[in-house]
């Protein structure tokens, strides 16, 4: 449950992260700097903030109450989604900044369209984009707050290893609460792990 609900809500963001975060890279407007300077302080968002935000929005008085989300795994899919969007958007967005503007120059000339333009930027920038979304899943899979708030922690529904954690250590039993933590730690760590790899090569 926590790898299929963090990770529909890492593909979710990126489907809409990724080409904000280029559009961003390429566009020219005002007020772009704090658009930006936005999301990267977007990157830090407490956990617990957002499961408050959201847990108000699906409460019953919230202005998305009527579609009663409230404690289903669908709020936690919604939350993860708002705590990986601007991750990836601004990861991306340095990604592709980053690219020789000659990238972009070279495909229009040769007559691509805006659709192939933008497969060549997160071609070209692909280390990056990959280490947004890797980033973001780390993020998500081991969150406690969203989880907690709006997900309830309820048993064979909304339970993830990180609410499951905290459960079993508050009701004292250690050692399975370590488990959980132990295996959380791991899929923590391989993210990580990858991560360093995958910007070790960038660098090469």
């Amino acid at each position: 449950r926590s790898i299929w609900i963090s990770s529909l809500a890492v593909v979710l963001a990126a489907a809409a992260g990724l080409p904000l975060g280029i559009a961003l890279a390429l566009a020219t407007f005002p007020g772009k700097r704090w658009v930006i300077a936005a999301f990267r302080a977007g990157m830090a968002l407490p956990t617990v903030f957002v499961g408050v935000v959201c847990y108000a929005m699906f409460s019953r008085q919230g202005v998305l109450g009527p579609l009663e989300l409230l404690y289903s795994p669908w709020a936690i899919v919604i939350g993860e989604f708002v705590l990986a969007f601007p991750i990836i958007t601004a990861i991306t967005h340095g990604a592709v900044k980053a690219l020789d503007p000659r990238v972009g120059e070279t495909a229009l000339t040769l007559g691509a369209g805006p659709f192939r333009r933008w497969r060549t930027y997160i071609s070209e920038a692909r280390v990056g984009v990959v280490l947004a979304v890797l980033t973001a899943f780390g993020r998500c899979v081991t969150e406690l707050g969203i989880a907690m708030m709006v997900g309830g922690n309820i048993k064979n529904h909304t339970r993830t290893l990180a609410t499951a954690t905290a459960l079993e250590t508050g009701k004292g039993e250690f050692a399975r609460g370590i488990a959980m933590g132990v295996v959380l730690l791991v899929i923590a760590l391989s993210v990580t792990i990858v991560i360093v790899l995958l910007s070790r090569e960038d660098k090469e």
